[in-house]
């Protein structure tokens, strides 16, 4: 039929992990997908942009071994999850998609750290193995990152320091309050009626009801 792609061709032009991750990126393993060249420069892209978390403009090593920070952290642990249940459940064109919003986001942070470089690595391992082991050896390790122990899920990296809140007032959401995740029930119902843009809403009028499901909405019955 003359309307066969040859994977040597991909490969030359893009390299193997480009050709890996975006057979993964197409779809769910267990259905089959059209063959599209069109979106494999998404994946090529990404996968210049991972490079340039370790590498500035001038393709110069600007590994840093600075303490992460709790965002960077959180970013990490956040797809370590995701990742480890991804590759459970076989669904790896979602732990692309995942690798792909937590490059966006360390890029964003200009974040170059090994302490969450490092890690990422081995995470990339198993989708992007040539380019993952790169990075590995960058962090100055010895030996391949295939016998790298897998990052291991912390959920206090992940725990919201605070908790943003509809306010309604007789069921209609006025505003949002932000609040510390571990304030009591009693003391969101103070915060929220002390807000200045409550006064608004009650009018003058002592609040009949207030009601508070945590983690979700605060509303209070005039």
């Amino acid at each position: 039929m003359f309307n066969v792609v040859n994977p040597d061709d991909v490969i030359s032009a893009y390299g193997a992990d480009t050709l890996r991750l975006y057979e993964m990126f197409l779809g769910p393993i267990e259905q089959s997908k059209p063959w599209d060249m069109g979106g494999i420069e998404g994946v090529h892209r990404f996968l210049k942009k991972t490079w340039r978390l370790f590498f500035d403009k001038n393709n110069v090593l600007t590994l840093s071994n600075e303490a992460p920070t709790a965002d960077e952290l959180k970013i990490l642990h956040k797809t370590i999850k995701k990742i480890a249940d991804d590759i459970e459940r076989f669904s790896f064109n979602t732990s692309v998609s995942a690798f792909m919003i937590c490059v966006n986001d360390l890029a964003t942070m200009q974040c170059n750290k090994k302490a969450i470089l490092q890690d990422l690595a081995v995470l990339l391992a198993p989708f992007a193995p040539h380019i993952a082991e790169e990075f590995w050896a960058f962090c100055g390790n010895k030996g391949s990152v295939v016998d790298a122990k897998f990052p291991v899920y912390n959920p206090d990296f992940v725990a919201e320091s605070t908790i943003t809140y509809p306010v309604s007032f007789n069921g209609k959401t006025r505003f949002n309050l932000d609040v510390p995740a571990e304030m009591p029930k009693e003391q969101i119902e103070k915060a929220a009626l002390a807000d200045e843009r409550s006064e608004k809403w009650l009018e003058g009028k002592a609040p009949k009801k207030i009601i508070v499901v945590p983690g979700r909405i605060i509303n209070i019955v005039v």
